[in-house]
């Protein structure tokens, strides 16, 4: 019996990076499974990508902070009859503003989405893939994981522990089979900036990516098992200078570029 194409999941699909994989991964020859709220706007990626790549598409509305939701794709990625060879844990979204200004409800609900539903999906993912031997996981981070940032402080610190717990679970599994990378991009061309409520003019030209170049990046680096990934020179550089910097240089540096409420922050899709 010939052996079946490989599945991917992909969280947030419906727009910018996740979108992107989907595009890159049917291209590539896997089926699909697309998670994401907008269940229009899934059909519609789902019927281009049917016929542009002649992949089967399944297509899954879920909101990845309600709990039905999330156990609806958790009871997916468990299916031992249609098993996840790939989960991209793409949904995610910022708030950009003073933390003491910024609704406590909307900050909470970004903690669960961005953290909560990510390390819940992983682990339902995990649990099947330890066991095959085989499978991988990708998990988008944000290059804003390197650098606490005023301004952005939830944010930016749930991009932290999603690149910190990443990289400890890819050194957990990697002698069992299974691959888990943590892709960090920087400012990058989707509608994240606008719903963060951020000016996105005010960022230089030069520091934009387009998601398809950031996707092309993180998947060879994942073909390649690595664990962590930055894609684009001018993001590099900004990680490498947080991480070696005293963190008092660095907090003064980015709090006097935010001192501006409306000043260009949340680097990542």
């Amino acid at each position: 019996m010939p052996k079946s194409r490989p599945v991917a999941l992909i969280t947030g699909a419906s727009a910018g990076i996740g979108r992107a994989f989907a595009e890159a991964l049917a291209d590539r020859g896997y089926d699909l499974v697309v998670v994401a709220r907008d269940a229009a706007r899934l059909e519609e990626l789902g019927e281009m990508l049917k016929t542009k790549h002649s992949t089967s598409v399944e297509v899954l509305p879920a909101d990845l902070t309600a709990d039905e939701g999330l156990m609806l794709v958790e009871d997916r990625l468990k299916r031992e009859d249609a098993p996840i060879d790939l989960l991209v844990n793409n949904a995610g979204f910022g708030t950009a503003g003073r933390f003491h200004e910024i609704s406590i409800d909307k900050e909470i609900r970004m903690v669960d989405l961005n953290i909560s539903a990510l390390v819940r999906l992983t682990h339902a993912a995990l649990d099947r893939m330890v066991a095959r031997g085989s499978g991988g996981i990708i998990n988008v981070s944000s290059v804003a994981a390197f650098q606490p940032a005023p301004g952005n402080a939830t944010y930016s610190a749930t991009k932290a522990f999603v690149s910190s717990f990443t990289q400890a679970v890819h050194e957990e599994v990697r002698a069992r089979g299974v691959r888990i990378m943590a892709v960090n991009p920087g400012f990058t061309r989707t509608e994240f900036q606008q719903r963060a409520g951020m000016e996105a003019e005010k960022v230089p030209g030069f520091m934009w990516q387009q998601p398809e170049d950031v996707v092309a990046v993180a998947l060879k680096a994942f073909d390649n098992r690595r664990a962590v990934i930055i894609p684009g020179i001018i993001n590099k550089m900004t990680a490498t200078f947080s991480s070696v910097a005293p963190g008092v240089v660095t907090r003064k540096i980015a709090g006097r570029i935010m001192k501006d409420p409306g000043a260009a922050r949340l680097p990542r899709k």
